[in-house]
């Protein structure tokens, strides 16, 4: 049972500040592993450069409370499937189509079951500016060049799983009693199972070769993707779970500047309709 509900709402500038700053550090962690030539491994490294990172800080933080340790526990396993996923969706088809889909779906899952799972009920003007959102990320699909079946089931896959992981960990962040050090211990164990599953199936040479010129992206990609998910879950103390869900992913239309920008693809008119809808949402959540 959560320790308290949060049934209305006023969402401060702070908080939509800082998770639209999440969102950034986000779409550019998953910008490095779109321009990597070996996703999964890729993958790993970013898993593994957001261990390294909350290392030297854990013995600075209180230990999360003992009935957040289940929760910690799932949360690795899921976000092991979540990192499989994400390399298999990334291989099967273009970031205009899967990226949208993973991102924006989980949301609309989320919002259509929170009141059932979390007890949690969105304002009107709330409920608008979410479901604003993430009709803005799904129109970010209408752009893809390229993807077929198998791309779009894979990215449907994960945002089953990204909205699963994110019941977790909002509901083990706030019963940890510490949401930072919740999250810096849930991202130990991950990079554990994803090197694992890589050796078992690459060999270990295979994987040392790709870590000893590839190491930076996981420094990188690792300090942005964990200080991303800290500031989500940090969030979801101070808003309902559907309400940070949704803003957190904006990260897509940031993920598509930055692919425009620094990776050279093309855009569409798409993507500027999508813009103005995401940047509507935005407002009306502030507002709402």
């Amino acid at each position: 049972m959560l320790p308290y509900l949060i049934s209305e709402v006023f969402v401060s500038l702070d908080v939509i500040a800082l998770v639209l700053f999440g969102a950034l550090l986000h779409a550019t962690w998953n910008a490095i592993i779109k321009a990597g030539t070996d996703k999964s491994l890729d993958a790993a490294l970013v898993s593994a450069g957001g261990a390294a990172a909350a290392l030297p800080l854990l013995p600075l933080l209180p230990l999360p409370a003992s009935a957040a340790w289940p929760f910690i526990g799932a949360s690795a396993i899921l976000q092991f499937a979540y990192f499989q996923l994400v390399a298999a969706a990334y291989r099967a088809g273009d970031i205009g189509l899967v990226y949208p889909l993973m991102r924006g779906v989980a949301p609309l899952i989320i919002v259509s079951t929170s009141s059932f799972i979390l007890k949690e009920t969105l304002s009107g003007g709330a409920l608008i500016g979410t479901m604003t959102i993430c009709a803005g990320i799904l129109t970010l699909a209408f752009e893809a060049r390229k993807g077929g079946r198998r791309a779009i089931l894979l990215a449907l896959a994960n945002a089953i799983v990204i909205a699963t992981y994110t019941y977790v960990d909002g509901i083990g962040a706030r019963i940890s009693g510490n949401s930072i050090s919740y999250t810096l211990w849930m991202s130990l164990l991950p990079p554990v199972l994803l090197f694992a599953w890589a050796v078992s199936q690459r060999g270990v040479n295979a994987v040392a070769a790709h870590i000893r010129y590839n190491w930076w992206r996981g420094l990188i990609g690792g300090g942005g993707s964990i200080a991303s998910y800290g500031v989500a879950l940090w969030a979801m103390t101070k808003a309902p779970v559907a309400m940070v869900a949704a803003l957190r992913e904006t990260s897509i239309l940031l993920a598509l500047v930055i692919s425009v920008a620094f990776l050279k693809e093309r855009s569409s008119i798409w993507r500027y309709i999508a813009g103005a809808i995401i940047a509507a949402g935005v407002l009306v959540l502030r507002l709402g």
